[in-house]
């Protein structure tokens, strides 16, 4: 296999920026794929040649529409081919793009490009220029909106709309009396110039706009491309939020590095369908998407027959117990490895090529810690993923796994020309290539996360153990002490508890507190199933939430983390002693989560903070009222009294005792 692999090398180091990548890539490889996009069903391929052409024109055309070195523009979409092609465009002639969060509410939109200055915005359907235009008035720098899609906008008249092509026609135009713009264009730009701006999840306040440079982004991915062996045989998809640093290094920067090519999905909804057709070689996806996979699987599996059920428990059991070492390449008996081959033919093989995973050579996983049973399941069938440590101020790469020395709970060492230092107080600090410029126009916030000397303040808390790979046990701010000075890591209660299927979503509570106390989200999907199969009537989400055997349940699985967090000396007094279910799911448009579904601890501490009382006044129920937001943006209340539990703790030894 290895023969047959692309094993071209990096580009040249003075080719520093998006626009003499693409260039690079139309030169060595012109007839090569470099995008797809599934389109009324059915696979558009692009090739490096024909996207180089198309950003010609583009970059042309949005020159004539008014677009200057300097302007900053915003894309808002799904991934779609011409929004990446916009970025490029933008870029050649030395403007800067502002990705947005496609299912940003206007409100949050109005923010953003009125802090960015955005004065053009290339979007993808009449959605988005809706919610520009209702928010235009609030935005007076905003003066052109370029849409892709012409579907639902034949009737919008308003001189400041252009539609794509017409763009792109006017380019062609241009770029025919001016054959020399495009290249003098480009050959201005060094790798110190300002490449992107993108905007923080705001999980504490605002979000900021992180400046990151060609060199940043270029360098960190090339980086990653070599410390992986990447190559222009790889396939990606590209699902995740455009804005998001993640989509940007992974389906942008390391794409027109390497030159390998990158899929758009249908839609949102087609995602796993089209994953299954595509079948990448090269897949990232947050702790939540592997959780929700897992979590259709084992649905699915309670729904099969029973000796489909007693086949594949069999061989997972196998699985866990040599798969990650047969992965990594260690002794295994050979019985173990005859039924593990037999086991692949039975139940691996088909479960990866269900989910699309059938030709994953390297998966990342980032964004928050994931389920050590989550990671071992997928990597027990032969799927190489890894944890990853990043951050938008990093241009992503922080620290990765090496192959070999793969871990549950460290995220790896060091990623190539990074330091790592771990402070006096606990926090994870960083120095890398990929150190963002500045914070836009908030030079104190720059101040307090950037030293003079360039290390970073991650925020997270961490040690090294004593292989020296990073352990990272909480945001720094959030680690807290208990009322008898027990630990408390918020986050790896909860992540512990999101192991389990039924639970989405969790949010604990207990510094400068007796215990630990927690709120809980159902995941419906898994409680619906169960539901489902067992003759359980519902109406609602709340219906189902207060249901007596779906809080037994998740009562069960906070005794079991119960009983982990006591095998561990230094988090056992993290123990959950109360808990209620919620009676709605956390959702970013009513404030509760980001856009990239992190909990806004502190607003959910003001906003349940009747709830939180109630768990430590001793009380069995408690009443609130909660306003919500419709999917149609309308406001609604909603109205519950839910049951709060007591769960029991679990005996710490005395050894262990001894050693806290």
């Amino acid at each position: 296999m290895s023969s047959t692999r692309n094993t071209a090398g990096l580009p040249p180091a003075e080719i520093d920026t998006f626009p003499k990548l693409l260039e690079y890539q139309r030169r060595t490889r012109p007839q090569r794929p470099a995008i797809r996009e599934k389109d009324f069903g059915i696979w558009q391929t692009y090739s490096w040649g024909r996207v180089a052409e198309e950003i010609r024109d583009l970059a042309a055309g949005l020159f004539s529409l008014g677009v200057q070195r300097g302007d900053k523009v915003a894309i808002v979409g799904d991934n779609r081919p011409r929004l990446y092609w916009t970025m490029t465009a933008v870029q050649a002639i030395g403007a800067v793009p502002v990705p947005l969060y496609q299912d940003s509410v206007a409100e949050e939109m109005t923010y953003v490009l009125e802090h960015a200055e955005a004065r053009f915005a290339v979007v993808e359907d009449q959605e988005q220029v809706d919610k520009l235009m209702e928010v235009m008035e609030r935005c007076p720098r905003l003066e052109q909106i370029v849409y892709d899609e012409s579907r639902g906008m034949r009737h919008y008249t308003q001189s400041f709309l252009h539609h794509f092509d017409a763009v792109q026609s006017e380019g062609r135009d241009y770029n025919k009396i001016h054959p020399d713009f495009y290249d003098e264009e480009i050959a201005k730009a060094k790798g110190d110039d300002p490449a992107i701006i993108l905007y923080t999840s705001g999980t504490t306040g605002k979000p900021k706009g992180v400046i990151l440079s060609f060199d940043n982004v270029i360098k960190t991915a090339a980086n990653g491309v070599k410390l992986e062996q990447l190559t222009a045989d790889e396939e990606t998809m590209a699902y995740l939020p455009m804005a998001w640093v993640g989509d940007h290094i992974f389906s942008y920067g390391q794409s027109y590095v390497a030159g390998f090519c990158v899929a758009c999905p249908e839609s949102s909804a087609t995602v796993m369908q089209d994953l299954r057709e595509l079948g990448p070689t090269y897949f990232f996806a947050p702790p939540r998407i592997f959780e929700n996979i897992l979590t259709t699987v084992m649905i699915r599996m309670e729904d099969a027959s029973w000796i489909k059920r007693r086949v594949f428990h069999y061989f997972m059991d196998l699985a866990r117990r040599c798969g990650t070492r047969i992965l990594d390449r260690k002794p295994v008996s050979a019985s173990d490895r005859l039924l593990y081959v037999l086991g692949n033919l039975l139940v691996y093989g088909p479960l990866k090529n269900t989910l699309g995973f059938t030709r994953i050579r390297l998966a990342y996983t980032a964004g928050e810690a994931i389920g050590p049973d989550i990671f071992d399941f997928y990597r027990s069938i032969g799927v190489n993923l890894k944890q990853l440590y990043g951050s938008t101020e990093a241009s992503v790469f922080i620290a990765i796994q090496p192959d070999g020395e793969i871990e549950a709970d460290t995220v790896g060492k060091p990623a190539i020309d990074v330091e790592i230092k771990i402070a006096d107080n606990g926090e994870v600090m960083f120095r890398s290539p990929g150190v963002f410029v500045e914070y836009f126009k908030n030079p104190e916030a720059t101040a307090e996360t950037k030293t003079p000397d360039g290390w970073v303040h991650t925020g997270d808390a961490g040690f090294f153990d004593d292989n020296g790979h990073l352990k990272i046990i909480d945001r720094a701010k959030d680690v807290g002490r208990l009322n008898d000075g027990g630990l408390f890591a918020p986050k790896y209660v909860e992540n512990k508890l999101k192991f389990f299927p039924d639970i989405k979503e969790a949010v604990a509570f207990g510094h400068e507190r007796d215990f630990c106390a927690a709120l809980i989200n159902i995941d419906l999907v898994a409680v619906g199933s169960w539901a489902e199969r067992n003759n359980v009537a519902y109406g609602s989400y709340q219906e189902l939430a207060a249901h007596p055997q779906v809080i037994e349940t998740i009562k069960g699985h906070i005794e079991q983390v119960n009983r982990d967090l006591a095998a561990d000396p230094r988090l056992a007094s993290s123990q959950i002693r109360r808990f209620l279910v919620l009676h709605k799911e956390l959702d970013a448009d009513d404030g509760e989560l980001t856009r990239t579904r992190k909990v806004r601890r502190s607003f959910i501490a003001e906003r349940y903070l009747p709830l939180i009382d109630a768990l430590y006044s001793g009380v069995d129920h408690a009443y609130i009222e909660t306003e919500v937001t419709f999917e149609d943006g309308r406001k609604g209340m909603i109205k519950a009294d839910l049951q709060i539990v007591d769960v029991e703790t679990a005996p710490t030894a005395p050894a262990m005792k001894k050693a806290s």
